[in-house]
């Protein structure tokens, strides 16, 4: 233990491999959440975060981190929050540096391993609410699982769950860059190079952008960028730094790592079968089938499985 080895999920018939159940969802699904209450909070060092609240008056709130390139208007995180609003939560999606409406100020963006932000979302929401219980997507999800690592002893909070996480970055890194993987690597480079160049616009000098042409995968781009923009020596130390799966060790809170087998951003390094005896607080489920922040249902009228699954695990802690 704790591995969950019944997982029920069963795909629909016509999403019949793991490109399928990832793409579809990202670009088909239509999710309607009630009109959130924005907020802007500033950080330590001069910059912002904006979240987004939906409040019921709960002494329980779930706080969403999305994934890669994401923000918390994804369809994924509306329909999280559609389904702890229906079970009594309150719930707060954030959007990380340069994620949301406006570019970031300071040089630095966002990483996989930026808990410190997380940490000043968690610090905002502490003193209203009895329960604090974190979920995340993807990168999220490595943030979420990192952070609870470092914070084992934090009191109010009582759960974790991470969706579709690359708990080993290095290798999956180079997963996503295989040729089968083309689609995703090239619009997420699209999105991040942009970035780079509003970046440099607001910062002149202090970017690189003769580096741009270099850049082929996104271990290229982390090499170049995001590790030494956010202090790394190169993306090796990126990456050696920030994956979860060294922090789970650390986790003391009941947590749930749920990763599709067929996920196709995933390297057999997130699915660490030989830690489940050894970790007294971290839960593993593998369904065969789920795709990358997939989980679609067999019939369209019943839930995500991956929504499914995070409110019975949280309520469950509960």
């Amino acid at each position: 233990m704790p591995l969950l080895e019944n997982s029920t999920y069963t795909r629909p018939k016509w999403l019949f491999n793991g490109h399928l159940e990832t793409i579809y969802p990202s670009l088909f699904r239509q999710v309607y959440a009630p009109n959130p209450v924005k907020e802007r909070i500033l950080t330590t060092d001069g910059d912002f975060l904006d979240l987004e609240w939906y409040r019921q008056n709960s002494n329980k709130l779930v706080i969403l981190s999305h994934g890669l390139e994401g923000n918390s208007n994804r369809s994924y995180m509306l329909g999280m929050v559609n389904t702890f609003l229906k079970k009594g939560y309150d719930v707060l999606a954030w959007n990380f540096r340069s994620c949301s409406y406006e570019m970031n100020k300071q040089l630095i963006f966002y990483h996989s391993g930026a808990t410190y932000d997380l940490d000043s979302v968690v610090n905002h929401a502490y003193d209203s609410y009895e329960q604090l219980h974190l979920l995340g997507f993807s990168l999220g999800g490595n943030l979420t699982l990192k952070y609870l690592g470092e914070n084992s002893s934090h009191p109010k909070i009582k759960s974790g769950v991470a969706i579709s996480v690359p708990l080993h970055l290095r290798s999956s890194s180079r997963k996503i860059s295989q040729i089968g993987n083309t689609l995703y690597s090239k619009r997420f480079l699209r999105s991040l190079k942009k970035k780079v160049i509003d970046k440099s616009a607001a910062h002149p000098g202090q970017i690189p952008l003769e580096a741009l042409k270099n850049i082929k995968t996104l271990a290229d781009f982390d090499d170049l960028f995001t590790g030494p923009l956010h202090g790394f020596a190169d993306a090796e130390e990126y990456y050696e730094v920030n994956s979860s799966l060294f922090f789970l060790d650390r986790i003391k809170v009941p947590t749930l790592i749920l990763n599709a087998l067929n996920d196709p951003f995933l390297s057999e390094l997130c699915f660490p079968y030989h830690l489940a005896e050894s970790l007294d607080h971290v839960y593993f489920e593998f369904p065969k089938y789920g795709g990358h922040v997939g989980f679609s249902p067999e019939n369209s009228s019943k839930p995500y499985y991956s929504e499914q699954r995070a409110v019975e695990f949280i309520s469950a802690v509960i």
